[in-house]
């Protein structure tokens, strides 16, 4: 007896414009894009009309495609349609998931990972985009929610059979993402202000779908967001001409190993900023290397790093995160800061609050908040998921989790970007990590830099010590103050008598005693 699942085909048909055969594998579904020329397609009972043409895909190197198979909570799907987004800083796709029942999914990015959702019905009061204040606690459908974020979108393509008409090209509109104490994230598409539609779910990982048919990399393994091959014009850096490898197909920024200057690949045309690298303190973890780390997980995985960056606090103290990747489970970070290493990833959902905004609980743990503080990006290396702007500025809190012990003490960060319609808080969850086990895991040392030798004072006259001292003090004070973090490098003074005087503020080592950003780092957006 066979045991081949039954056809889910419903409908079959020609495209009036070019003759290209179409093809609905769901009865409810009523737009299909052409796959060859593009025209959208409306269902009308037996009759396809074409209603307009939907614009080229930008080409993200996504490792998801048409056709891909995977199961969720036991039932099979397959993907058959997408959307893609453009918002103030890039792209982003949700992918149409049509299940063997017959009920419909999106699959969509979210902050380096995935998120799957289900269309679900709005009751009682629905608050407009405009009652949506940035960290409100707001009630939808009977439960309370965390608006975390609030974007402005336009719907640039779309691909495959949908099951709502898409409206490519008209006017943007706002999505606001609220998210649950229990790990799930409610999306409000409010693309119709009068009737805006809702998506429930909760974040997962490509390696959980079991999904089949993912794009093949150079090597011809599936999932090939871990390469991201260049066109056959190959891509220059707009600043020096080097050319540019990108390695991952979810770069939005990549910085050039010849001039450092940061480009954004995330739109058609790539802009880019220079950045000053006098002074950094660089990766003590080289770009590239690949270590087996846990993470949260059962068993270590290989992450490799592929960015590392550089920031600093309003009072000057800095710290080093490092970007890691791993081909199905997404991105997480390192944080290098003075008062040791710690992990963290995005999580879907937010912590819900105990104890006003300086106590908080999430997955049944405690966490009292102990910082406070706006962060800067100085220096960046490599390539990140999220574009990369110039003097970007984030609000931080860190908070530790009650009655943890110290080495290995979960940490919460609630990071927020933006502002107005282009903000968004991302809270991240991890705990602190003991260096030797990251010294190990990608075989680098990780010993404190030496401190400056002292100058000997042993032959010198006894009336001469205290002098020899206050000087070395003083010169070891000037070298510490130039280290400070900023952004900042030289600037020559002019002063009364003509003469002129030059100070200098660098970027070097200095790094904050509060443990630096727990959280790492946001993209910014929605399903991003």
């Amino acid at each position: 007896m066979s045991t081949d699942p039954p056809v889910q085909r419903s409908y079959r048909s020609t495209c009036p414009h070019c003759g290209a055969p179409v093809e609905f594998l769901s009865a409810a579904s009523v737009v299909a894009v052409c796959s060859y020329c593009r025209s959208t397609l409306a269902r009308e009972g037996e009759a396809l009309r074409r209603i307009g043409q939907s614009a080229e895909l930008f080409d993200d190197h996504s490792p998801l495609q048409l056709g891909v198979q995977g199961r969720w909570q036991k039932e099979a799907f397959s993907l058959v349609g997408r959307l893609q987004y453009r918002y103030r800083d890039g792209t982003w796709n949700e992918w149409h998931a049509l299940f063997d029942s017959g009920r419909s999914a999106w699959l969509s990015e979210d902050n380096g990972r995935y998120v799957l959702v289900f269309p679900v019905p709005l009751s009682g009061t629905v608050p407009q985009a405009a009652a949506l204040p940035m960290e409100s606690r707001v009630v939808v459908n009977g439960q309370p929610w965390l608006v975390a974020s609030v974007q402005r979108v336009a719907l640039l393509a779309a691909q495959g059979e949908l099951p709502r008409m898409p409206p490519p090209g008209g006017p943007d509109f706002v999505v606001a993402e609220l998210r649950g104490a229990r790990g799930e994230v409610l999306s409000l598409d409010y693309g119709d202000p009068a009737a805006p539609q809702a998506t429930l779910g909760q974040g997962v990982r490509l390696s959980e779908l079991g999904l089949s048919g993912l794009v093949a990399d150079s090597q011809g393994r599936e999932g090939g967001a871990a390469e991201k091959k260049l066109s056959a014009r190959g891509l220059n850096c707009p600043n020096c001409g080097a050319a540019l490898e990108i390695k991952l197909g979810t770069t939005r920024s990549i910085v050039c190993g010849q001039c450092r200057a940061v480009v954004d690949v995330s739109q058609d045309m790539p802009s880019h900023y220079l950045q000053a690298s006098a002074g950094r303190r660089g990766p003590r973890i080289p770009l590239g290397k690949v270590g087996h780390l846990a993470l949260g997980a059962e068993a270590p995985l290989p992450w490799q790093v592929v960015g590392y960056v550089e920031r600093c606090d309003e009072e000057l103290s800095g710290w080093s995160e490092y970007l890691l990747y791993h081909r199905t489970e997404g991105f997480a970070f390192l944080v290098d800061a003075e008062d040791g290493w710690s992990w963290t990833v995005p999580i879907t959902g937010a912590p819900e609050n105990v104890g006003g905004s300086a106590k908080l609980r999430w997955q049944g743990v405690d966490y009292q908040q102990r910082y406070s503080y706006t962060a800067k990006v100085t220096y960046v290396m490599g390539e990140f998921y999220w574009r990369l702007q110039r003097g970007e500025t984030t609000h931080n809190s860190d908070y530790a989790g009650v009655g943890s012990r110290q080495g290995n003490q979960r940490r919460l960060n609630r990071e927020r970007t933006g502002q107005g319609e282009a903000s968004e808080v991302v809270w991240s969850a991890g705990a602190t990590l003991d260096p030797s086990l990251i010294a190990r895991a990608f075989g680098v040392q990780l010993a404190p830099p030496p401190a400056p030798a002292a100058a000997s004072v042993s032959s010198l006259p006894r009336r001469g010590c205290l002098t020899v001292i206050f000087w070395v003090s003083m010169i070891l004070l000037v070298l510490w103050l130039i280290s400070r973090c900023s952004d900042e490098r030289c600037v020559d003074t002019v002063n009364p008598d003509g003469t002129t005087r030059r100070e200098c503020r660098s970027s070097g080592s200095s790094y904050r005693s509060s443990g630096g950003s727990y959280g790492g780092f946001s993209s910014g957006g929605s399903h991003k």
